[in-house]
């Protein structure tokens, strides 16, 4: 029986090594991708950035006080997510099986490879490929299974490799801080410092019941992961290259505040349906259907977003422009086009850190309750 091999590659610092790749006077300098507006948040910075303190999601004030000789750029989602697909093209060219787990992070299964090639080594000529394709660095990390992989790359990076041999990711884990561990944010690497739990050998010796106890089903992932098990699987990928929706009308409508009402309930699903898939779309098109079954359409292209607020002042303008004959509607639809691979948090260049935390929280709820609970 062969023992799983799952690498994870991610791009280091990919907006900023875009960037830097493209303009040798950046290299080696602080690059600060956001919001340029006086209230706008870093989406992305350089390892040179970084070593200020300055993070993704950090309000730029905060960043320029830190480092105040700083470049900072609007950023470009639709270059990097061409670059993103270029290095996508490489992957499929190569992996047996992959997953793109966001714009600039793959999950490749090498499972059985090893008879044949090494997969250690394998692993090591797709990077050299990437690097010399796309002039873009990345680091891996090379275990059984997703999570000792991700936690590898990330003690791998920059620019760096890591193979954690069958066995050993246990004790790989174990001198390792909690919050190495996907998915501890800051509550619960609090809640985990209160309770005298930093490195990952104490919470793997905790009995799961006692964790389940103090953080809900959570407690037992915390767990599992502490030690290192993970059996999610890597899953194929395959592009959605729209989404949409529509509403047929009980009755067909002409009051105007009704159907704006409708449209803000399908833009709410449809943006948290996005960010759920870590996806954000560049085209918006409004269609509507008139009583006597004539169907019009308008569309725009946007900068790449997943934010409510930003689609649905799209949606209201594309159906204002549409909506010129006066005459009773019978359905209206919403389609997101030109989907590509990001993080809402770190792409809403102009968005404030208090919106991007009402999102992140109200979605957390969606996903706990439901998505009826604000619609």
């Amino acid at each position: 029986m062969h023992h799983k091999a799952i690498l994870h590659l991610d791009l280091d610092a990919f907006f900023a090594s875009v960037e830097q790749r493209d303009n040798s006077r950046l290299k080696g300098k602080p690059v600060l991708i956001g919001g340029t507006k006086e209230r706008g948040v870093v989406a992305a910075c350089s390892y040179e950035a970084r070593h200020f303190g300055i993070h993704s999601a950090m309000p730029m004030r905060m960043a320029l006080r830190l480092c105040p000789d700083a470049i900072v750029i609007k950023g470009d989602m639709e270059h990097y997510a061409r670059e993103s697909g270029i290095i996508t093209e490489i992957i499929a060219n190569e992996a047996p099986l992959f997953e793109k787990a966001s714009i600039d992070e793959f999950y490749l299964d090498l499972t059985g490879m090893d008879e044949y090639f090494g997969c250690f080594k394998w692993s090591k000529e797709l990077r050299q490929k990437i690097v010399k394709e796309t002039g873009l660095p990345s680091s891996f990390g090379l275990s059984v299974n997703k999570l000792v992989a991700k936690v590898g790359t990330g003690e791998a990076k920059p620019n760096g490799i890591r193979h954690i041999e069958t066995g050993r990711e246990k004790m790989f884990l174990a001198p390792l801080s909690v919050k190495k561990l996907p998915s501890v944010g800051s509550k619960t690497f609090r809640k985990l410092t209160l309770m005298g739990v930093r490195k990952i050998k104490t919470l793997s010796e905790i009995p799961p019941r006692l964790l389940e106890r103090e953080f809900g089903k959570h407690g037992v992932s915390l767990w599992k992961k502490a030690n290192a098990i993970d059996d999610s699987p890597v899953v194929p990928h395959h592009d959605r290259k729209s989404m949409s929706t529509e509403r047929t009308f009980a009755k067909d409508t002409i009051d105007v505040r009704y159907i704006k009402e409708q449209l803000k309930k399908m833009v709410t699903r449809l943006a948290f349906d996005l960010r759920n898939e870590k996806k954000l779309t560049a085209l918006i098109s409004v269609k509507i259907r008139y009583t006597d079954f004539n169907t019009y359409s308008k569309q725009c292209r946007i900068p790449h977003t997943a934010n409510d607020k930003t689609l649905l002042r799209h949606v209201y303008a594309l159906f204002d422009a549409l909506y010129q004959r006066r005459q009773l509607i019978r359905l209206v639809g919403i389609r997101f086009g030109t989907l590509t691979h990001g993080h809402l948090q770190i792409n809403m260049f102009d968005d404030t850190r208090q919106e991007v935390r009402l999102l992140e929280k109200m979605d957390a709820l969606r996903q706990r309750f439901g998505q009826h609970i604000f619609i």
